[in-house]
C-alpha cells in the first residue's frame, strides 16, 4: 500500500487539520507504533502502521461532517478545558448537543462571535485556513465613534498594521452611523490573530462588537447565537466549485 505523510493521515482521521497536526508531532503529543514521532514529512502505512494522538487510537473517518455554528461571545475557539476555566467549545457542544467529533476550521477571539464552521475533514480545514488560499470572510463590525470620509477613504485603501504586515480589506461599507459608534460591513482573507480589531484600531476606532456572518459562499444566515445546523451539501458544493475546483486547476 503506497506511503502517506503523516500530517495528511492525522487529517483523515478526524482529530485536526494538517497544520494542527504538524503541531501535535512537534509537542511529542502522536506515537507510531508506539514510539513517539517528532519528525514533519514522515511516512506511514496506513494499512499496518497504528497511530495514536494523546494516546488514543486513530483511524480515517468513514464520514466526514461539516456544521455551521454561532459561536457566542465569551467562549474560546479551542476544545478541552481552559487553564483559566474560561468556557470552551467544548462546553459549549455538551450544552446544545453537538455529539460528533469535530473540531473548529479557524477561530474567532473570545469576544467575537458568529460563524465557525466545525468539521472532521483535516484536508477540507487545511484549504479553509491556509492564506495563499485567501477564502473571503466577511464580518459586521460596530467601532466606537463615528467613521468620518477621510478615515473611510483611507480603510478603504489600507494601511500597515503594529506588526508591520500591511491590510487591504476587499471589500469595506458603512452599513450604520449612530450618535456614538459605526457599523461596517468588512470582508477580507486574512486569517490573522485579531486582525479586523487591530486595523480599525490603527484608524482610532476601537471595535465594540464583532460579528462574522459569512465564509466563502458559506452564510450564517438566522441562526442565533448557540444555534448551529449542518451546511448542506449544496453549500458545500457550491463552495468546492468556487474555491477548491479553482485553486486546483
Amino acid at each position: 500500500m503506497e506511503l502517506i505523510r503523516l500530517n495528511k493521515y492525522l487529517a483523515s482521521t478526524g482529530c485536526c487539520s494538517r497544520r494542527k497536526a504538524d503541531l501535535l508531532i512537534q509537542e511529542g503529543k502522536v506515537k507510531v507504533n508506539g514510539e513517539i514521532v517528532r519528525e514533519l514529512g514522515i511516512k506511514i502505512n496506513p494499512k499496518n502502521d497504528k497511530v495514536e494522538v494523546d494516546g488514543k487510537l486513530v483511524k480515517p473517518v468513514k464520514k466526514f461532517k461539516y456544521v455551521k455554528l454561532y459561536k457566542p461571545r465569551g467562549v474560546l475557539t479551542q476544545l478541552g478545558k481552559d487553564k483559566f476555566g474560561r468556557k470552551t467549545l467544548t462546553d459549549l457542544f455538551k450544552e446544545i448537543g453537538i455529539k460528533d467529533n469535530l473540531f473548529p476550521i479557524g477561530r474567532l477571539d473570545l469576544d467575537s462571535e458568529g460563524l465557525l464552521l466545525l468539521t472532521n475533514d483535516g484536508d477540507f480545514a487545511n484549504f479553509v485556513m491556509h492564506p495563499k488560499n485567501k477564502i473571503p470572510k466577511r464580518y459586521i463590525v460596530e467601532v466606537k465613534g463615528r467613521v468620518n470620509i477621510e478615515s473611510f477613504n483611507k480603510m478603504r485603501k489600507g494601511t500597515f498594521l503594529e506588526y508591520g504586515e500591511f491590510l487591504k480589506p476587499d471589500d469595506i461599507k458603512i452599513v450604520k452611523k449612530k450618535r456614538n459608534s459605526t457599523v461596517l460591513d468588512i470582508t477580507i482573507h486574512s486569517g490573522q490573530k485579531r486582525v479586523i480589531r487591530r486595523f480599525t484600531k490603527a484608524f482610532g476606532y476601537p471595535v465594540l462588537r464583532l460579528k462574522r456572518i459569512q465564509i466563502g459562499n458559506i452564510k450564517l444566515e438566522d441562526l442565533k447565537a448557540g444555534e448551529w445546523k449542518y451546511i448542506t451539501e449544496r453549500e458545500l458544493n457550491i463552495f468546492k466549485r468556487k474555491y477548491l475546483l479553482t485553486k486546483n486547476s
